[in-house]
């Protein structure tokens, strides 16, 4: 074995982590930092750029491809949640055990941070170019919402919470029904780049009011990075304190999507699939029976 394969050999065996929580963890935080790294760079160009380098089209796609990369970079390992409210809906479901959600809260929310940090550092001199020398949260030059959503000004909040709710709903009804196995089943592989073609849509038809965060921890984490980079706490007190909205309003909007699912869905073809096998180990046991009281008979 050569000098680099026992090197590279020795820092996989010390660098390899042995818990199973803390590795999807830290999946979901690279995952997130994907996501957010490529989505809130295409809003960076278009917003610097002065609508040169992007448009809305391209802002959607970006975070509908950035969705499917960041599952595929996790999802082998952690699920590919990327999104708290996904989680917290798949708890609700018994599918995750509770105390995966704080632990992947907060790493995906990591991870968002860090995702904006990138875009941050690349795009440094064009913030501060755009800005004159400034780093502004509302009004003309604002560049914070480059990381983190805000309000359209004719939004209220009462409107915004709704608006972030029926996106999350939507956007946990089509995940339910994509990895359902008794609903058409996504062809195993594929699931990535159903999920982003969703996260897509949304944006497509939803994204005017603010943006379409419909995930908490894509909202937080860069919302967090702009308060320490710079933009000062503006970034939670702006527009009544719209960062709430983003932050509840998507859970709210999972357990109605759950809801929504289960009852319109989930349950009948979940009830089917229960009332088959019944019927099958029924028919085996009858089966057991007559074949059990055949070989009384001949003896």
């Amino acid at each position: 074995m050569s000098r680099q394969k026992v090197f590279l050999d020795k820092m996989a065996r010390t660098f390899q982590i042995r818990n199973m929580l803390l590795r999807q963890a830290l999946a979901e935080c690279l995952g997130t930092l994907i996501l957010v790294m490529f989505g809130c760079g295409a809003v960076a160009q278009l917003v610097l750029s002065g609508g040169s380098h992007g448009m809305f089209l391209t802002v959607n796609f970006a975070f509908g491809f950035a969705a499917t990369l960041g599952i595929l970079v996790c999802g082998q390992v952690s699920g590919g949640h990327l999104n708290p409210a996904v989680t917290f809906a798949l708890c609700l479901l018994g599918r995750e055990p509770w105390r995966k959600f704080p632990v992947y809260f907060f790493f995906q929310t990591l991870g968002a941070f860090l995702g904006s940090g990138v875009i941050f550092g690349m795009y440094f001199d064009a913030l501060w170019d755009y800005g004159h020398g400034t780093l502004i949260v509302e009004g003309t030059n604002a560049t914070a919402g480059i990381f983190a959503t805000y309000p359209s000004k004719h939004l209220t909040l009462i409107n915004g919470f709704f608006d972030q709710m029926i996106g999350t709903a939507a956007l946990i009804v089509c995940i339910l029904a994509i990895v359902d196995p008794y609903n058409n089943p996504i062809p195993r592989g594929l699931e990535a780049f159903t999920v982003g073609f969703v996260v897509l849509v949304i944006g497509l038809s939803m994204g005017f009011n603010s943006g379409y965060a419909v995930n908490p921890a894509r909202d937080l984490g860069p919302r967090v990075f702009t308060a320490l980079a710079g933009w000062g706490s503006e970034v939670f007190t702006t527009k009544a304190y719209w960062f709430f909205v983003p932050i509840f309003a998507p859970f709210i909007g999972a357990l109605v999507g759950v809801v929504v699912y289960q009852l319109m869905v989930g349950y009948h073809i979940e009830g089917e699939m229960r009332d088959k096998k019944e019927a099958e180990e029924a028919e085996e046991k009858e089966r057991l029976k007559l074949s059990d009281v055949t070989s009384k008979e001949m003896a």
